[in-house]
């Protein structure tokens, strides 16, 4: 299915958020998800499947001073 993550049009074949994430290669990362503009927390991925046409951002933490 296509999807858009972080602005760009994606094909996966991911059923759910913590599937997109391990696909991603963002496995064991700690990252801020959010699914069609709401916050998706850790402990629900596996629960948020993913349809067709959804907007999905993944953000890492950045460090700086």
């Amino acid at each position: 299915m296509r999807i858009s993550l972080n602005g760009q049009e994606l094909e996966t074949a991911a059923e759910n958020l913590a599937d997109l994430l391990n696909e991603q290669g963002y496995g064991s990362a700690r990252v801020a998800t959010a699914l069609n503009g709401e916050l998706a927390p850790a402990s629900c991925r596996k629960e948020m499947l993913i349809s067709q046409g959804d907007a999905i951002e993944i953000v890492a933490p950045m460090q700086g001073g």
